[in-house]
């Protein structure tokens, strides 16, 4: 069985480099470009089961890559963002160069991270996550071929992470820009990644937030 995991289009925060977590910022017109984008060049993937973060710029992408399969869209809220607390909204550049700013170490040292407010630590989404995977998608090998999950940035770092052994101070070595794709092989309960950030439209946006 094949995972294709993959990040929501932009939405004006991604263009705006403004920390979403879980506020509910829709996909902006570019972001919907991108998502039809990569409908197309995966058109021929016959997805048996699709699953998505319920916050709209990850289920409109969703919708937009399962197209006119005859394919029920499912939610799951262990697939949302990580909540930023204090920190949503917050702009990458005043969190990311300000050595007294509470998100300061999320970019710098996520290995140390420590949320404010109602945030969530690195851990706590990463078991989430694992929670799904366990209880959801890998009982589907040897039903399924091919399982579409759509998320975001952070979250889907977490999987691809935890898969590949990376540690959370290297929690950004990978990019994954918009509609990037992950795709990972499920055989006997485990996942191998076979590819990871893969984009299929021109030059990848937003991939890390590291960039300036």
């Amino acid at each position: 069985m094949k995972v294709y995991l993959m990040r929501h289009g932009e939405t004006d925060w991604n263009k705006a480099r403004r920390l979403q977590g879980q506020s509910d910022i829709p996909l902006n017109e570019f972001g919907e470009e991108l998502a039809r984008k990569t409908h197309d060049a995966l058109k021929d993937v016959k997805f048996d089961r699709a699953f998505s973060s319920p916050l709209v710029r990850a289920k409109r992408t969703a919708e937009i890559m399962i197209g006119d399969r005859d394919l029920a869209l499912e939610t799951d809220d262990r697939l949302m963002e990580i909540h930023f607390g204090d920190g949503e909204g917050a702009s990458f550049a005043s969190a990311r160069d300000d050595e007294n700013h509470p998100m300061y170490l999320f970019f710098h040292d996520p290995s140390a991270y420590v949320p404010t407010g109602k945030g969530e630590t690195f851990a706590q989404v990463r078991a989430r996550g694992q929670e799904f995977f366990k209880e959801v998608i890998l009982p589907l090998e040897g039903k399924c071929e091919n399982v579409l999950v759509v998320a975001h940035g952070a979250f889907n770092r977490t999987v691809l992470n935890s898969v590949t052994g990376i540690p959370d101070k290297e929690f950004w070595k990978i990019e994954l820009p918009n509609c990037a794709v992950c795709i990972f092989d499920v055989e006997d309960g485990n996942m191998k990644l076979l590819e990871a950030g893969k984009v299929y439209y021109g030059t990848p946006v937003n991939g890390s937030p590291l960039r300036k």
